[in-house]
């Protein structure tokens, strides 16, 4: 067979044969092989530039993928199957991403956890999940994961919940909610309860006083239009209850009202 045509479009080259077989090649397919017009190309060479052509084009699409950001071997697996690269070579493209050091799952997790330690909000439970849906292998994860110390910035996180929530709730409403949403974001009881010591949200009778006032004056007419006496003192005391006051609080608190 003879090459009769080797014609650039846009990102790649159409390469033609006598024989009628058409097919798109890289410019490194070209260069690797020294294709050239009226250069003639048994069967089995042609089979190789078909599969290099293939690794070339994934290896650049690849390139393309991880020139936005650091990529995990899944993330560009996945994304070099979207644009329908031959199975058999997705490996190959893989492989010699790796060995360059464009994909390095490892440096990855490092990064991530790194990252968040220093502005993240999220704990090693979640910070594992996170890089598991990455496709980061477990014990890549467990080894970046492990020595690492996220006192600071539970402790971070907890300030940030307190300033949110002072001034609204009772201080054990507080510390109930601010320990809830420590758990979800992945730190682990021990380490939260730690940062809620630290954040001292201790019960202060004063402004647990001043709020549980400030809620009853709100509350008052707007069950004083549906509820009086019995009906009224129960629906106030069990909508402060769920604030979290204490009873004896709101029993001193209503009796000034009822």
């Amino acid at each position: 067979m003879k090459i009769t045509k080797i014609e650039k479009k846009k990102r790649f080259y159409l390469l033609e044969l006598d024989d009628e077989e058409k097919l798109y090649i890289t410019e490194d397919t070209i260069v690797h092989f020294m294709l050239s017009r009226d250069r003639l190309v048994t069967k089995e060479e042609l089979v190789e530039i078909k599969n290099f052509a293939q690794f070339s084009y994934g290896k650049n699409l690849a390139l393309y993928f991880l020139s936005f950001k650091q990529r995990t071997e899944k993330e560009v697996k996945d994304y070099l199957n979207k644009h329908d690269i031959e199975e058999k070579i997705i490996p190959k493209v893989l492989t010699d991403l790796k060995k360059d050091k464009w994909i390095d799952d490892y440096h990855y997790a490092e990064v991530f956890i790194n990252q968040n330690l220093t502005n993240g909000d999220k704990g090693p439970f979640v910070l594992s999940q996170k890089l598991s849906q990455k496709g980061i292998a477990k014990s890549i994860i467990e080894e970046c994961l492990d020595g690492q110390d996220f006192s600071h910035t539970v402790v971070k996180v907890g300030q940030k919940l307190y300033k949110k929530y002072a001034g609204r709730y009772p201080a054990k409403t507080i510390k109930a909610k601010i320990q809830q949403n420590l758990l979800s974001k992945g730190f682990d009881y021990q380490t939260v309860n730690q940062a809620l010591e630290n954040l001292a949200i201790d019960k202060n009778k004063e402004d647990d006083i001043t709020l549980i006032y400030r809620d009853v004056d709100r509350l008052l007419p707007k069950y004083q239009k549906r509820y009086e006496d019995y009906a009224l003192k129960q629906h106030l005391i069990q909508a402060l209850a769920r604030k979290g006051y204490d009873f004896s609080d709101i029993s001193s608190a209503l009796a000034d009202y009822l």
